[in-house]
This record gives C-alpha cells, structure tokens and sequence, in this order.
C-alpha cells in the first residue's frame, strides 16, 4: 500500500456519525422541528456516496432525486446523501450547490424537490468563521439534502412564522457554544 494511502471511513462509521447528529443536534437540539416525525417513522434515506469527485456525486444525486420523486411520501420523506469523499473543501461544496439545482432543472423537479446544504465547515456569508451560527448547517460529513417542496410547504403552514426557528437556532448554538456543539455530535456529552 502506498505511503500516500488514506483509507476513508467506513460506510458504517458514516451513517452511525450521521445518525448521531441528527439525534443529538439536529432532533436534541430541536434545530428543525419538521425532522423528528419522518425520521422516528423510518422515512429518512441515510445514503453513503462512494463518490471521489463532483461528476460521480452528481450522478450519485440524480439517481437519489429520481428515486425521491418516484416514491410515494408515506414511504420516503427525505434523503440524506452523505459524501465523505467528495467535496470536503467547503467553497468546492457550495459551488457545486449550483450543479445540484442545475440538475433539478435537467429533471424536471425544481419545484418538487429542493437540496439543502450541510458540511462540517459550513459559514454563512455573513457570520464569521469562529460564530456557532454556522453549526446550525454543520454535519460530520459533507451532506446534500433532499427535501420535497410540498413537505417544506405543508410544515410552514403548520408552524407559522419559520423566522422564529432560525432566530431561536442561532440563540441555542451561541448559548452551547463550538465546544457544546462539537461534544453533542461527537458523542462527548
């Protein structure tokens, strides 16, 4: 084996980290209070993208937005596609956000589905670097998002004013701090 080998993580270890942070952070914490139904019914695809670049992760997603789209609701609400090993460089992930909506609109889906974005260094435009508002879109891997525009549409109506999560996401994650954040996904706390 070459000295330059690095083996990735096991698919396994990926999904349970994946898991963990949807248990911990995203349900614990109450970051998206949509999540906790479709992901307690057993309607959240945890897929583990094999991908090494952006053309095989593009393929990757045309074929997990396809299968999205062509399952009925009450199957599968949503996708998580997971890629440790494509796009880790944050800036590379959020230009490929570009190729991900190109390709809704390749399939016809705009509209039916949307990607929302996480990645382990995510930063908003606007906050700084070190600000835990970013951990509201941090996740242990790099992750695209699929998510149904009518489920998006029928959760607002329910909840109402979806500014309030937003507000009271960034008071939580600057409340728990880097260190909470980190602990909680980690498996420290």
């Amino acid at each position: 084996m070459p000295a330059s080998f690095q083996p990735g993580p096991a698919d396994g270890d990926v999904e349970r980290a994946t898991r963990r942070w949807l248990e911990r952070a995203v349900l614990g914490l109450d970051l998206c209070p949509f999540a906790r139904g479709p992901y307690e019914d057993g309607r959240v695809r945890i897929v583990v993208s094999a991908a090494k670049d952006a053309n095989e992760l593009a393929g990757d997603l045309e074929q997990e937005m396809k299968r999205l789209a062509d399952t009925d609701s009450s199957r599968l609400e949503t996708t998580l596609l997971v890629h440790p090993g494509a796009l880790v460089d944050f800036l590379e992930y959020n230009d490929f956000l570009d190729v991900a909506d190109a390709l809704l609109d390749a399939l016809d889906l705009a509209g039916t589905l949307q990607v929302a974005s996480f990645h382990p260094y995510y930063r908003f435009a606007d906050v700084a670097a070190d600000d835990p508002a970013n951990c509201t879109n941090r996740s242990p891997y790099p992750t695209l998002h699929l998510l149904r525009e009518s489920s998006i549409e029928r959760a607002v109506n329910a909840y109402g004013d979806t500014d309030a999560i937003y507000e009271r996401n960034i008071e939580t994650l600057r409340r728990i701090g880097e260190a909470g954040w980190r602990a909680r996904i980690e498996g420290e706390e």
